[in-house]
Protein backbone atom coordinates (compact mmCIF):
# COMPACT_ATOMS: atom_id res chain seq x y z
CA UNK A 1 0.00 0.00 0.00
CA UNK A 2 1.25 3.42 -1.09
CA UNK A 3 1.93 5.94 1.91
CA UNK A 4 -0.89 8.28 -0.43
CA UNK A 5 -3.60 5.46 -0.27
CA UNK A 6 -2.75 4.99 3.21
CA UNK A 7 -3.86 8.72 3.54
CA UNK A 8 -7.02 7.88 1.80
CA UNK A 9 -7.66 5.55 4.49
CA UNK A 10 -7.08 7.46 7.27
CA UNK A 11 -9.58 9.67 6.07
CA UNK A 12 -12.07 7.28 5.41
CA UNK A 13 -11.71 6.33 9.35
CA UNK A 14 -12.24 9.70 9.91
CA UNK A 15 -15.41 9.54 8.16
CA UNK A 16 -16.54 6.47 9.37
CA UNK A 17 -16.27 7.58 13.01
CA UNK A 18 -17.66 11.81 12.58
CA UNK A 19 -20.03 11.02 9.57
CA UNK A 20 -18.36 13.69 8.10
CA UNK A 21 -17.72 13.51 3.86
CA UNK A 22 -14.65 12.97 2.39
CA UNK A 23 -13.84 16.51 1.78
CA UNK A 24 -14.32 17.71 5.38
CA UNK A 25 -12.57 14.67 6.80
CA UNK A 26 -9.98 15.31 4.48
CA UNK A 27 -9.72 18.72 5.44
CA UNK A 28 -9.45 17.93 9.39
CA UNK A 29 -7.17 16.12 9.30
CA UNK A 30 -4.80 18.33 6.96
CA UNK A 31 -5.90 20.82 9.61
CA UNK A 32 -4.79 19.06 12.59
CA UNK A 33 -0.83 18.96 11.41
CA UNK A 34 1.56 20.60 13.96
CA UNK A 35 2.02 24.38 13.15
CA UNK A 36 5.67 25.44 12.98
CA UNK A 37 7.44 28.25 12.22
CA UNK A 38 9.94 27.83 8.88
CA UNK A 39 13.47 26.58 10.30
CA UNK A 40 14.99 27.66 7.33
CA UNK A 41 14.26 28.66 3.51
CA UNK A 42 14.02 26.51 1.17
CA UNK A 43 15.89 27.15 -2.20
CA UNK A 44 12.66 27.41 -4.30
CA UNK A 45 10.35 30.66 -3.91
CA UNK A 46 7.14 30.06 -2.81
CA UNK A 47 5.35 31.26 -6.29
CA UNK A 48 7.63 28.82 -8.28
CA UNK A 49 6.81 26.09 -6.14
CA UNK A 50 2.94 26.82 -6.46
CA UNK A 51 3.29 27.31 -10.37
CA UNK A 52 4.94 23.93 -10.82
CA UNK A 53 3.37 21.70 -8.60
CA UNK A 54 0.05 23.13 -7.59
CA UNK A 55 0.70 24.21 -3.77
CA UNK A 56 2.74 26.25 -2.10
CA UNK A 57 5.08 25.73 0.51
CA UNK A 58 2.28 25.78 3.53
CA UNK A 59 0.29 23.62 2.05
CA UNK A 60 2.68 21.14 1.32
CA UNK A 61 4.17 21.36 4.43
CA UNK A 62 0.10 20.20 6.16
CA UNK A 63 -0.71 18.09 3.16
CA UNK A 64 3.83 16.00 3.91
CA UNK A 65 2.41 15.82 7.84
CA UNK A 66 -0.87 14.79 7.21
CA UNK A 67 0.68 12.22 5.04
CA UNK A 68 3.23 10.35 5.24
CA UNK A 69 4.92 12.27 7.96
CA UNK A 70 8.18 13.96 9.91
CA UNK A 71 9.47 10.12 10.08
CA UNK A 72 9.08 8.69 7.23
CA UNK A 73 12.27 9.77 5.63
CA UNK A 74 13.30 11.18 2.43
CA UNK A 75 12.67 8.24 0.13
CA UNK A 76 9.33 7.61 0.97
CA UNK A 77 8.12 11.49 1.30
CA UNK A 78 9.84 12.24 -2.43
CA UNK A 79 8.04 8.84 -3.44
CA UNK A 80 4.81 10.19 -1.64
CA UNK A 81 4.96 13.47 -3.38
CA UNK A 82 5.76 12.01 -6.76
CA UNK A 83 2.06 10.08 -6.65
CA UNK A 84 0.43 13.41 -7.04
CA UNK A 85 -0.95 14.63 -10.19
CA UNK A 86 1.46 17.02 -12.16
CA UNK A 87 4.68 16.64 -9.96
CA UNK A 88 7.42 15.57 -11.99
CA UNK A 89 10.63 13.43 -10.12
CA UNK A 90 12.55 16.59 -10.46
CA UNK A 91 10.02 18.74 -8.66
CA UNK A 92 9.18 16.08 -6.15
CA UNK A 93 12.26 16.02 -4.72
CA UNK A 94 12.60 19.72 -4.85
CA UNK A 95 9.34 19.62 -2.59
CA UNK A 96 11.09 17.17 -0.24
CA UNK A 97 13.73 18.68 -0.26
CA UNK A 98 12.68 22.16 0.81
CA UNK A 99 9.97 20.63 3.49
CA UNK A 100 12.78 18.84 4.90
CA UNK A 101 14.17 22.19 5.38
CA UNK A 102 11.32 24.22 6.32
CA UNK A 103 10.64 21.12 9.26
CA UNK A 104 14.40 21.26 10.27
CA UNK A 105 14.74 17.95 9.06
CA UNK A 106 17.78 19.22 6.73
CA UNK A 107 19.77 22.02 7.75
CA UNK A 108 21.23 24.29 4.74
CA UNK A 109 23.88 22.33 3.14
CA UNK A 110 22.99 19.18 4.58
CA UNK A 111 22.23 16.53 1.80
CA UNK A 112 19.82 13.39 1.73
CA UNK A 113 22.65 10.66 3.45
CA UNK A 114 22.95 13.29 6.29
CA UNK A 115 25.99 14.55 5.07
CA UNK A 116 26.78 18.18 4.07
CA UNK A 117 28.56 20.46 1.45
CA UNK A 118 30.06 23.52 0.90
CA UNK A 119 31.30 25.48 -2.49
CA UNK A 120 32.85 28.30 -2.87
CA UNK A 121 34.22 30.22 -5.81
CA UNK A 122 36.39 32.88 -7.46
CA UNK A 123 37.55 34.42 -10.57
CA UNK A 124 41.10 34.50 -11.19
CA UNK A 125 43.38 35.40 -13.83
CA UNK A 126 44.65 31.75 -14.22
CA UNK A 127 45.46 29.35 -17.14
CA UNK A 128 42.74 26.35 -16.66
CA UNK A 129 44.89 24.14 -18.40
CA UNK A 130 48.18 25.22 -16.31
CA UNK A 131 45.78 25.11 -12.86
CA UNK A 132 44.39 21.72 -13.95
CA UNK A 133 47.70 20.18 -14.98
CA UNK A 134 49.20 21.26 -11.38
CA UNK A 135 45.90 19.62 -9.54
CA UNK A 136 46.83 16.46 -11.47
CA UNK A 137 50.47 16.20 -10.72
CA UNK A 138 51.07 14.58 -7.35
CA UNK A 139 53.84 16.23 -6.19
CA UNK A 140 52.69 19.48 -7.51
CA UNK A 141 48.99 19.30 -5.91
CA UNK A 142 50.98 18.65 -2.24
CA UNK A 143 52.06 22.25 -2.92
CA UNK A 144 48.78 23.54 -4.17
CA UNK A 145 46.57 22.40 -1.38
CA UNK A 146 48.65 22.12 2.07
CA UNK A 147 48.11 19.72 4.89
CA UNK A 148 46.07 17.83 2.26
CA UNK A 149 46.00 14.25 0.91
CA UNK A 150 43.83 14.00 -2.67
CA UNK A 151 43.73 11.10 -4.63
CA UNK A 152 42.06 11.92 -7.80
CA UNK A 153 38.96 10.37 -8.63
CA UNK A 154 37.77 11.01 -12.05
CA UNK A 155 39.16 10.24 -15.32
CA UNK A 156 42.25 11.73 -17.12
CA UNK A 157 41.49 14.42 -19.18
CA UNK A 158 38.30 15.52 -17.34
CA UNK A 159 37.31 18.69 -17.18
CA UNK A 160 36.84 19.32 -13.40
CA UNK A 161 38.79 16.76 -11.40
CA UNK A 162 37.23 15.30 -8.35
CA UNK A 163 39.41 14.14 -5.52
CA UNK A 164 38.79 11.92 -2.47
CA UNK A 165 40.08 14.25 0.39
CA UNK A 166 41.72 12.98 3.80
CA UNK A 167 44.53 14.67 6.20
CA UNK A 168 46.40 12.98 9.36
CA UNK A 169 43.28 12.17 10.70
CA UNK A 170 41.69 10.44 8.16
CA UNK A 171 38.96 10.25 5.25
CA UNK A 172 37.16 14.14 4.99
CA UNK A 173 35.06 13.72 1.85
CA UNK A 174 35.96 14.86 -1.59
CA UNK A 175 36.28 17.46 -3.66
CA UNK A 176 35.14 18.57 -6.82
CA UNK A 177 37.71 21.58 -8.52
CA UNK A 178 35.08 23.11 -11.72
CA UNK A 179 37.52 25.15 -14.02
CA UNK A 180 35.25 27.63 -16.51
CA UNK A 181 36.36 30.19 -18.58
CA UNK A 182 34.67 33.54 -18.33
CA UNK A 183 34.66 35.87 -21.48
CA UNK A 184 36.78 38.43 -20.06
CA UNK A 185 39.50 35.54 -20.42
CA UNK A 186 39.78 35.21 -17.08
CA UNK A 187 39.05 31.67 -14.88
CA UNK A 188 36.42 30.33 -12.27
CA UNK A 189 37.50 28.51 -9.95
CA UNK A 190 34.76 26.58 -7.84
CA UNK A 191 35.73 24.33 -4.90
CA UNK A 192 33.00 21.84 -3.92
CA UNK A 193 33.60 19.77 -0.95
CA UNK A 194 31.13 17.24 -0.23
CA UNK A 195 30.40 14.36 2.30
CA UNK A 196 31.27 16.10 4.96
CA UNK A 197 30.33 14.70 8.46
CA UNK A 198 28.99 17.66 10.00
CA UNK A 199 27.50 21.20 9.87
CA UNK A 200 30.71 22.37 12.38
CA UNK A 201 33.31 20.71 10.15
CA UNK A 202 30.97 22.10 6.96
CA UNK A 203 32.28 25.51 8.45
CA UNK A 204 35.49 25.09 8.56
CA UNK A 205 36.15 23.63 5.36
CA UNK A 206 33.85 26.70 4.41
CA UNK A 207 36.56 29.00 5.39
CA UNK A 208 39.12 26.95 4.17
CA UNK A 209 38.20 27.01 1.02
CA UNK A 210 37.34 30.42 0.77
CA UNK A 211 41.44 31.02 2.10
CA UNK A 212 42.89 28.52 -0.69
CA UNK A 213 41.06 30.61 -3.60
CA UNK A 214 42.34 33.74 -1.98
CA UNK A 215 45.75 32.02 -1.76
CA UNK A 216 45.28 31.19 -5.54
CA UNK A 217 44.65 34.66 -6.45
CA UNK A 218 47.57 36.61 -4.86
CA UNK A 219 50.26 33.74 -6.65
Amino acid sequence: MTTQEKFKKRVRARMARTGERYGAARRSLLATAPDQAWVSQPDVADDKIRESTGRGWDEWVAVIDAGPGRDAGHTAIAAWVGEHPGVSGWWAQSVTVGYERITGLRVPGQRPDGTFSVSRSRTLGLDGDELRALLLDDDARADLVPGLHLTPRSRPGTRSPRFAVADDDGPRGTLLVSLDAVDDGRLKVTATHERIASAAEAEQWKSYWAEWLAALAES
